[in-house]
């Protein structure tokens, strides 16, 4: 019972961190722009920089009828979430904050209700943009507030679930639709390439 009790205390002390998918490693905005003027040249679109709400649906509808059905033609298409880049800097940094001592990773995302593609593609996007390895790394659930961790990092402001009080910090990640929302609790994660990634994890290794 005693090893026990040691093991279970050696393993509290790695830090769990949750990394959502899309559009905190994953470009989902940037491409579906992209995609979306493509198969709708004739239709109006927002500009990144005017972005408003989590569901990009949600802003089109408000901009012209009819548009979100149009919108979600988009991000359900077949290859849609297995093409999506990665945000600049995130899988060189998921990478080198899964290899970092005390430090255990897992992408934490949430599939669409139309699952037909999402699913199987967003494993495909994990083993294209990170590798093999990372499969087993993988949680996808719709409700991330029961999922076990120190941080989650994540680009939606407001994660509300079945736990009010979820193990996880939540840090927001930086997005086109969140940019504009000053006053909000959470700690901001601006992006993968200027290293404040590295100190936060240091600085949450330091807490356990």
């Amino acid at each position: 019972m005693a090893g026990r009790k040691v093991i279970s205390k050696l393993m509290e002390r790695r830090l769990r961190v949750l990394v959502d998918m899309d559009q905190t490693i994953a470009d989902f905005e940037g491409y579906f722009l992209t995609m979306y003027r493509k198969k709708f040249p004739d239709e109006p679109y927002i500009e990144m920089e005017d972005r408003r709400t989590f569901y990009l649906g949600d802003q089109y509808e408000k901009l012209k009828e009819g548009l979100k059905k149009k919108v979600k033609s988009i991000y359900e298409a077949e290859g849609f979430f297995r093409d999506l880049p990665e945000l600049p800097g995130a899988c060189n940094a998921i990478k080198a904050m899964d290899a970092m001592e005390g430090v255990d990773v897992f992408l934490c995302t949430s599939p669409l209700f139309q699952y037909q593609y999402s699913v199987k593609e967003k494993y495909e996007w994990v083993e294209n943009h990170l590798g093999p390895d990372f499969i087993e790394k993988v949680i996808l659930t719709r409700d991330k507030t029961v999922i076990n961790g120190h941080l989650l990092i994540d680009d939606r402001p407001d994660i509300k679930g079945a736990c009010a009080k979820p193990t996880w910090e939540h840090i927001l990640m930086d997005a086109c639709h969140n940019k504009h929302m000053k006053r909000l609790k959470q700690r901001r994660l601006e992006n993968w390439t200027d290293g404040s990634w590295q100190s936060l994890i240091e600085e949450s290794l330091k807490r356990l």
